[in-house]
């Protein structure tokens, strides 16, 4: 498991690890066999940063370039873009395990004796995950949050992080879809046009949706809510209902007041590219020499010859919305939702040494990838940018990590591609979509039950019947093609009958209040405002915007989209 100083996404998300492959090469003899192996490239591209202050627990927020890392979309590839990792901050809790006996976390001994990184998470953000079904050679983006120590994992109203192709049953759903304009898919939000050099930033932002509760489970009052903000969306998407939080409690009270929808969100001390499962083919030359290829990895470079990855790394205390939509409750008067910058903190970043290996697992064993240090190093800009500082070197070209590493004792340093066998330089990587099935980490855990072997040609589906159906859908079904071939079938349900509320058993009073006050919100808070303050530096990223839709006539206010379906179809053109 990863180190818990990191804001990385999607912890031990999708790690499958396989066995290496010998290929024969024509007339080879033994001695030139060319292996592939599924652990290419494993590590870190990261910044640190102090502690935030008190009180400033309450949202984080950056911007992260957004660029395709890979040509072409690649088979056994899984690296996440810089991302977020928030947990509950819990600083006087010293011996209380988080994670209850019968939990996947609590069988990770070294997170102990609390569980406290593993108990709760909301990660997500930029990516490119092995569980995707559909690719086109550009990032997605998708929200994911970890309630229950692993066991289970929520990417969107309704569906999981990619693991099955069912929609998530009834009890296990938490994410309420906010936004009555922006589309989610379950496969990623994806982008369009010239991503070079362009930026998304998103923010979690605890709002006051809800009531505090006291029974029947103990539940807090906070809605971490997503923020966008790119070049045609702005505003609120979806937010973690507090009741996906305290469910863990029900049965384990020792845990009471101690989830995220009650606690202050704590962000480790920094950020970091995550690259988890990466291709890699090894061939042994006729003098005994081990040499490796890994697949392009490629980066945006601006005239200063460098990658800058995250900017406006930003924490904010209550008082920077949380408390204006307080007021707004109460009075009535509305507000417009930009986040007050008086009560941020911006944090001075610090740049982390290179942290890449060949060969390991998760953050367990491999070899250390050297001769890095004349290529790019992790800089801080004058902005308080992270990023890459490229230098002229005899290896690789400027943005382009190096692609051929050579075993030199215990390290695999990196080398010209003029140095490597012609063999090794020929073998190229499967394409993204030759993979049939995804084997989700979890497969073979004895706590969960599940088939975790996914058909990859399956769509995600949501069934007909619960609380897909009952209250169930306000419109017919519409549909939308993608830009990664895909096609998202959604319908408009009313905000308070979506599938993730029906679970609760709320009264009549709690639903209409929440229902009556999202109205306000779609009212007040348009797509083309600002909420979080624009990037300092650099353009934003367009969204694909067959994803921005418009409410049908008669639900403008207080329905939002819901989808039911994706798969690889294309639409009929008649």
């Amino acid at each position: 498991m990863r180190n818990a100083i990191y804001f990385v996404a999607f912890l031990a998300i999708g790690l499958v690890t396989m066995k290496c492959t010998t290929i024969k090469k024509g007339n080879a003899d033994d001695s030139e066999q060319i292996k592939a192996n599924s652990k290419g490239l494993h590590g870190y591209i990261g910044y640190s940063s102090i502690k935030r202050p008190a009180g400033f627990g309450a949202g984080i927020g950056f911007y992260t370039a957004v660029w395709p890392l890979v040509e072409q979309p690649l088979a056994g590839f899984q690296i996440g873009l810089p991302g977020n990792w928030i947990t509950p901050d819990n600083p006087d809790n010293k011996d209380i395990p988080c994670c209850p006996e019968g939990t996947i976390a609590r069988t990770w001994a070294p997170r102990g004796p609390t569980w406290s990184s593993v108990f709760q998470t909301q990660e997500g953000g930029l990516g490119y995950w092995r569980g995707n079904r559909y690719h086109y050679g550009s990032p997605k983006f998708s929200m994911n949050g970890v309630a229950d120590c692993y066991n289970s994992e929520i990417a969107s109203a309704g569906w999981p992080f990619f693991y099955r192709a069912e929609a998530l049953p009834d009890d296990q759903m938490g994410i309420a879809q906010l936004s009555n304009r922006l589309v989610v898919p379950p496969d990623g939000i994806t982008f369009e046009g010239d991503l070079e050099g362009r930026f998304l930033g998103y923010t979690h932002m605890m709002l006051p949706l809800t009531e505090a509760k006291a029974i029947p489970t103990p539940t807090g009052d906070q809605s971490w809510t997503l923020f966008l903000n790119s070049e045609n969306f702005k505003g609120p998407v979806a937010f973690y209902i507090p009741e996906m939080w305290s469910r863990l409690s029900k049965d384990y009270k020792a845990i009471e007041g101690m989830g995220l929808d009650a606690r202050e969100g704590t962000m480790g001390g920094g950020g970091a590219m995550e690259i988890n499962t990466v291709p890699s083919f090894e061939m042994i030359d006729k003098n005994g020499d081990l040499f490796i290829k890994i697949p392009q990895l490629q980066f945006p470079v601006n005239e200063q010859g460098q990658s800058i990855l995250v900017q406006d790394v930003t924490y904010y205390s209550k008082d920077a919305l949380f408390n204006y939509l307080l007021d707004w409750k109460k009075s009535g008067k509305s507000y417009s939702g930009k986040f007050d910058e008086t009560y941020a903190w911006k944090p001075d970043l610090t740049p982390k040494p290179l942290s890449l290996d060949q060969g390991a697992g998760l953050n367990n064993g491999g070899k250390k990838l050297t001769g890095l240090d004349n290529v790019l190093e992790t800089v801080i800009t004058e902005s308080n940018a992270f990023g890459l500082q490229w230098q002229k070197n005899a290896i690789s070209k400027e943005g382009l990590l190096p692609q051929y590493y050579k075993q030199v004792g215990d390290q695999r340093v990196a080398v010209n591609a003029k140095d490597v066998p012609e063999k090794l330089k020929k073998m190229e990587f499967a394409k993204a979509g030759t993979e049939s099935h995804y084997v989700n980490w979890r497969d073979g855990n004895e706590i969960v039950e599940g088939d975790f072997v996914i058909d990859k040609s399956l769509p995600y589906s949501s069934p007909s019947t619960g609380a897909w159906a009952s209250p169930g859908p306000a419109s017919q079904a519409f549909t939308a093609l993608l830009k990664d071939g895909s096609t998202v079938t959604y319908k408009w349900y009313r905000f308070i009958d979506q599938p993730a509320f029906q679970q609760f058993g709320w009264s009549d009073k709690e639903k209409d209040m929440l229902q009556k006050f999202v109205e306000q919100i779609h009212k007040n808070w348009t797509i083309d405002q600002e909420y979080m303050a624009p990037p300092s530096t650099g353009k934003l990223v367009g969204i694909d915007p067959v994803l921005i839709v418009s409410p049908p006539a008669g639900m403008e206010i207080g329905y939002v989209p819901i989808v039911v379906r994706q798969e690889k179809i294309m639409l009929s053109s008649n």
